[in-house]
């Protein structure tokens, strides 16, 4: 089984193999009696099927082929510009994925709201990228979020603050729900105490099926949009580019999924090959992968997609709105990080593996900066800080690579709370620094200078400062 981010599950064991006829029937009672759509529970009844089977989903390296080429974003810039990439962009759609939460910096709401840069959230940035692509080339291009139902109201609060960005499409739809797993019994979960932990989006794969159960997906087409650009909304760096939508259009392309080389630092993210003897394109997983990748996958999958509509409708109605993707087994507490509730399971997918389901899919290798997500604040000291600027455009650049490698300690700065209060005064100068680690509790002053490759600790058990104003080079000791 597979976590979210992709490593192996810890308690696999401790799943039952074989079909769960009686947690089948509650879990499908559970949905039905909330009013879920018929569509979405005979796809959570797919996936918990293949659940309660045991499949493991691994694909050996004996089994697949790399990609031999990949065309550079470059490269379809240069054969797809002016006005035919115009054209293709006002039948455009941007769609951004706003289910989380961002439990694991310890938000209880919407990521997206998060205070990125100055007072600019993800949410912010999204919105000002597009109103500045349709000022610069005319094109309708509606920004449209997948909310879940733990984000939705916050986030509809929030863009009433930009009527600007609504053009002919409604701004939001809401993602499904399903229950959430006990990980022993496979039963749906109570916990009456918050009835809202019982349930849970079914992961960013559920856009597709979503769009259509929710009408968006037909009204999109009826209203002449052919393509739509998804990614997730904590990715800074995800913006759309016309000149794919135009190479799209050109090669009758229904799906293209964008890669970054990989480097040695890029340990998690899955990659595209050919299965042997295949003409298309699958995505494996981290989890699917037996032993470390192939070094010949020099790529990984950035979850920036585009999809042609039309294609996608297509495939949804050929298949009675059951469109198989790989499963990932996400295992968590009923509370997030109170280890003495309930252990559980929730069964998602990702949006990139419909790849496999194309034929004629293609990948676009990109430049890195298309690739800025924020996970942990390790990301977001990184993002707030002067090694990136936010250009006019409302796009991050790096001023001076390689981007800084943070590591800072877990116990002492990964939930929000912790990391605002000891970088009140301010995130550090990092222009200048190749690598930070930061051990035991510090906290930073205004206007800290570091330059190169930096680590300071503090083994003391009492918090110790960094004065404002330092230049730290090297190891500084607190303790």
């Amino acid at each position: 089984m597979i976590d979210s981010d992709g490593s192996p599950s810890a308690v696999a064991h401790d799943l039952p193999d074989g079909p769960n006829a009686h947690a089948r029937r509650l879990a499908e009672e559970k949905m039905a009696a909330a009013g879920c759509d018929p569509r979405g529970i005979a796809t959570f009844l797919h996936y918990f099927d293949r659940l309660s089977d045991g499949a493991d989903g691994l694909i050996p390296e004996s089994a697949i082929e790399p990609i031999a080429e990949i065309p550079s974003l470059d490269s379809l810039r240069r054969a797809h510009s002016g006005p035919p990439a115009a054209v293709a962009l006002d039948k455009t759609v941007v769609i951004k994925l706003n289910g989380g939460l961002g439990t694991s910096m310890g938000l209880d709401g919407p990521k997206s709201l998060l205070r990125v840069r100055g007072a600019k959230s993800f949410l912010d940035i999204a919105i000002g990228r597009v109103l500045d692509l349709r000022q610069s080339t005319g094109a309708r291009l509606p920004l449209v979020f997948m909310n879940s139902q733990a984000t939705e109201q916050a986030t509809l609060k929030e863009l009433e603050r930009q009527p600007a960005i609504e053009v002919d499409l409604v701004t939001h739809f809401l993602q499904s729900q399903i229950p959430r797993l006990d990980a022993h019994s496979l039963e749906p979960v109570t916990w009456p105490a918050k009835p809202q932990l019982e349930w849970c989006p079914p992961g960013h794969g559920d856009v597709y099926l979503s769009l259509a159960t929710s009408g968006l997906l037909r009204e999109m087409r009826q209203k002449g949009y052919r393509y739509a650009f998804i990614s997730n909304s904590d990715n800074l760096g995800a913006v759309c580019d016309s000149a794919v939508v135009s190479w799209m259009e050109a090669e009758e392309i229904p799906f293209v999924a964008e890669q970054c080389a990989r480097t040695p630092a890029d340990r998690k993210g899955g990659h595209l090959a050919h299965l042997k003897g295949e003409p298309g394109l699958i995505l494996r997983e981290t989890a699917q992968t037996p032993g470390p990748p192939d070094a010949r996958h020099g790529t990984f999958n950035i979850n920036n997609i585009y999809v042609d509509l039309d294609a996608i409708n297509e495939l949804l109605e050929a298949n009675n709105f059951l469109v198989p993707l790989s499963l990932i087994v996400n295992q968590k507490n009923v509370v997030a990080g109170d280890a003495s509730t309930p252990r559980i399971v929730q069964l998602e997918t990702a949006m990139a593996s419909l790849i496999s389901h194309f034929p004629e899919a293609r990948a676009v290798l990109v430049p890195r900066d298309r690739f800025l997500p924020v996970k942990t604040t390790d990301d977001l000291l990184l993002v707030r800080s002067d090694k990136y600027d936010l250009d006019a455009d409302f796009q991050l650049r790096l001023r001076r690579p390689p981007a800084t490698l943070v590591t800072l300690d877990r116990e002492y700065y990964a939930m929000l709370d912790g990391f605002e209060e000891r970088f009140a005064e301010g995130p550090p100068s990092l222009l200048d620094c190749t690598t930070l680690t930061v051990e035991g509790d510090v906290t930073f002053g205004a206007a800290v200078t570091l330059r190169g490759d930096v680590a300071i600790r503090n083994r003391s058990p009492s918090r110790a400062t960094v004065p404002g104003g330092s230049v730290i080079e090297g190891e500084l000791l607190l303790d």
